[in-house]
């Protein structure tokens, strides 16, 4: 490669920048209102009486739809365009955060986050294939990958700031009107700077995904209101019956090639299974976090929600850093050992946490300096998981993939936040679930760097 091709790769031009926002910008709108919701859930349970389950279901009502649905968001893309798809899915959003907005009830506000999961799952790998299309140089890509994740990581370390600010000044609704000037925002800056990219006439099986749907259902019900009826009541016992059938059923149409959620080809690629499996692990561990804590700093530590959002956000900036330094430390390190690197830090700090919190020793400020390390070095470490999956994936699958990572993670977020709200369900006494709280928390990384070290050594 001549000198001024590698130049052109190492820089970025303010058109670059402006497609990565238009393309950032529902991840964006995403992030922020995850961030700010997780701290308004004290003002919501107290405005429409809402108990700690029916918080978990606003958090995860949002997290299933999403999940359940990202991978028949993939195949529209495909079928559709991904232009196409990931402007529809900001409309959908839009219109659920209006109707978060104006929720009266604990239950509207659940079946309103569900529409917003729904076009969360549409825009998402609409958003990151679009990204590979426009750079398809795998040094600029990867470089891309870094600054788009550095946007959406910056979107999280202002949504607590943004989020308690709202809800001290307005009230919890606030967070969800903010979403309208920044979806139509997007929507006006995707028309103008993407032109769509080819379509793929891939095919979507609607029994396999309604599988899927059903599972993931059946799972967070399970998860939810276990805790709360007892594990053994006849609804949660049926639900995890229903999840584990459903699963071997989608096992077994999978493997035999019956109406597969992602294509035969991409499930044989190497390492697949791999980062999938690490993307899932890693939001566990990372949004089971953040739902401690904005519990954890308003109703332990007597802190409002503005100051509960100050003291998030050192933690949700070094994300931020982790992203932005993410591409230069894999072009020294390679993809691999930045993933190593990042979840081996993450674990160690998790159980640095657990063992101040032992000797009686750990305060909110020692706390927060843990956490903020912790998630500089999983920031660091998700460009490169991100930047893997692309690259084992190649462009003919661009959109399965990222709707299939992307799924993953969220099952993870899903997971995460709900074996919290369990352990807080069983642990109501706070200095007793906090280190039970982060060795889930250092353990989900521990897992993800022994998947990495088996399973992903050789990604470059």
């Amino acid at each position: 490669m001549s000198a001024i091709a590698e130049e052109h790769l190492t820089t970025t031009s303010g058109r670059d920048v402006a497609v990565l926002a238009a393309l950032a910008t529902g991840f964006v709108m995403a992030m922020i209102d995850l961030t700010a919701v997780n701290l308004a859930l004290p003002a919501i349970a107290q405005d429409l009486s809402v108990p700690l389950s029916g918080l978990v279901w606003v958090v995860d009502g949002y997290t299933l739809t999403f999940a359940a649905l990202l991978l028949a968001g993939g195949a529209l893309a495909d079928r559709l365009g991904a232009k196409r798809v990931y402007q529809a899915g900001l409309v959908v959003f839009l219109l659920g955060s209006i109707a978060c907005a104006l929720a009266s009830s604990g239950v509207q506000l659940t079946v309103a986050r569900f529409v917003q999961g729904s076009g969360a799952a549409l825009f998402m790998p609409s958003s990151l294939a679009l990204v590979g299309h426009a750079y398809p140089a795998t040094k600029l890509r990867i470089r891309m990958v870094g600054i788009w994740s550095a946007m959406v990581g910056a979107s999280s370390a202002v949504g607590p700031l943004v989020g308690g600010a709202l809800v001290s000044a307005y009230g919890w609704r606030a967070v969800f009107w903010v979403n309208i000037p920044l979806g139509l925002i997007g929507l006006a800056m995707v028309q103008v700077l993407l032109s769509p990219p080819s379509r793929q006439r891939n095919s979507i099986s609607m029994v396999s995904h309604g599988l899927a749907i059903a599972v993931l259902s059946a799972l967070t019900y399970a998860l939810i209101e276990g805790p709360a009826r007892g594990w053994t009541s006849t609804a949660v016992a049926l639900s995890g019956l229903g999840t584990v059938a459903g699963a071997w059923m989608l096992r077994y149409r999978d493997m035999n090639g019956i109406g597969p959620l992602v294509p035969s080809g991409l499930r044989r690629t190497g390492g697949f299974v791999a980062i999938n499996t690490v993307g899932f692990l890693i939001n566990c561990g990372a949004f089971g976090q953040l739902f401690f804590l904005s519990l954890y700093l308003q109703q332990a530590m007597g802190l409002s929600a503005l100051g509960a959002g100050m003291h998030l956000l050192p933690l949700m900036i070094t994300v931020t850093v982790g992203n932005l330094a993410s591409s230069r430390v894999s072009a020294r390190l390679g993809l691999a050992n930045t993933m190593k690197l990042g979840l081996a830090v993450g674990c160690v700090v998790g159980l640095v946490v657990v063992s101040l919190s032992a000797l009686g020793v750990l305060g909110a400020s020692e706390l927060i300096a843990c956490v903020s390390v912790m998630n500089l070095a999983i920031g660091t470490a998700i460009p490169a998981m991100t930047a893997s999956a692309m690259q084992i994936a190649g462009q003919v699958h661009a959109n399965s993939a990222a709707a299939a990572l992307n799924a993953n993670r969220q099952i993870g977020a899903l997971v995460g936040v709900a074996a919290i709200g369990s352990v807080l369900h069983a642990i109501p006494v706070w200095n007793r679930s906090v280190p039970i709280a982060f060795v889930l928390v250092a353990a989900t990384y521990g897992i993800a760097l022994v998947v990495v070290r088996r399973s992903l050594s050789s990604v470059r």
